[in-house]
């Protein structure tokens, strides 16, 4: 009996190990360096020398959070902070679970004060919150984004938010507009794309009013959005954190275009300088309808 109990506590142990190791590898996967082209689909943010990639999931909130940082004229500092407390509490995914009555990209609990449970999970709603308190935060610009955070959040690991400061420093800088171009996205091909209404509504709830213009054409519709030059390179950001989600094939700003066929499967070569991109517009190419 002994011994099948030793042979039952090594397998135990050997999958407990295996589910580490595993679990290693994901993490260094998600967080550090640029993915394999062809192995993963996801999003890079590139800061000078340094690159950090997360899933398309992962993106899309964090571009979601960092719009509503520069909708709210808040600094990239505090998107940084954002990030870092959402990576550490739900992995940037708006889960409905949590320690306690904990849910939502932040983790905020109901019972102390951030909302519903509804209301936090309404990832607008539950990023207002976590920058209302921030905000009274006294000079929280100065502070390290692991003690900014943890003045917010309270948290029983209070030193945990600065493992994230890296990765979340750089895609706070890309997807405020502070780095040009430097996001990148490697996305599988196009099955079917939303209407440019819906991303336009999409665009609007997470910068505010937008002007905008439509397109269509054979090679699909174009959305032509209205930006200042502050708001510009988020906006394009923005777009390309989602493109996944709402079909865009191609995206132009500034001189810059990032093409989706040019960032699909193997290929992953970022945006590329062109000729003819009209001053304060970020244009949107999006796939055309399935015919049939």
């Amino acid at each position: 009996m002994r011994s099948r109990a030793a042979i039952g506590w090594l397998l135990v142990l050997a999958v407990t190990a295996t589910l580490l190791i595993g679990g290693g590898v994901w993490l260094s996967n998600t967080f550090k360096s640029a993915f394999a082209p062809g192995l993963s689909f996801g999003c890079t943010a590139t800061v000078g020398d340094n690159s950090y990639s997360l899933a398309l999931d992962q993106s899309e909130n964090t571009a979601l959070i960092s719009a509503i940082a520069v909708q709210r004229g808040m600094p990239a500092r505090a998107a940084s902070i954002a990030l870092a407390t959402a990576l550490q509490e739900s992995k940037l995914r708006n889960i409905s679970y949590g320690d306690l009555d904990s849910v939502g990209l932040f983790q905020q609990r109901p019972s102390q004060g951030w909302g519903t449970v509804a209301e936090i999970m309404d990832p607008v709603y539950s990023t207002n919150a976590f920058f209302d308190a921030l905000a009274k935060v006294p000079n929280y610009v100065d502070l390290s984004i692991n003690d900014a955070a943890q003045i917010v959040q309270r948290s029983a690991f209070p030193h945990a938010y600065a493992q994230h400061e890296p990765v979340s420093r750089s895609f706070a800088s890309a997807l405020t507009g502070q780095t040009p171009h430097g996001l990148n996205c490697t996305l599988p091909p196009a099955s079917g794309a939303s209407t440019a209404d819906t991303v336009l509504a999409a665009a609007q709830l997470a910068a505010g009013p937008l002007d905008a213009t439509t397109s269509t054409a054979d090679a699909g519709t174009t959305l032509h959005l209205v930006v200042s030059d502050a708001k510009g390179w988020m906006m394009a950001h923005w777009a390309l954190a989602n493109a996944q989600q709402f079909g865009i094939v191609q995206l132009s700003y500034d001189g810059w275009q990032w093409d989706r066929n040019a960032n699909s499967g193997v290929h992953n070569v970022g945006w590329q300088a062109v000729q003819g991109t009209v001053p304060g517009q970020v244009t949107l190419l999006l796939a055309p309808a399935p015919v049939g």
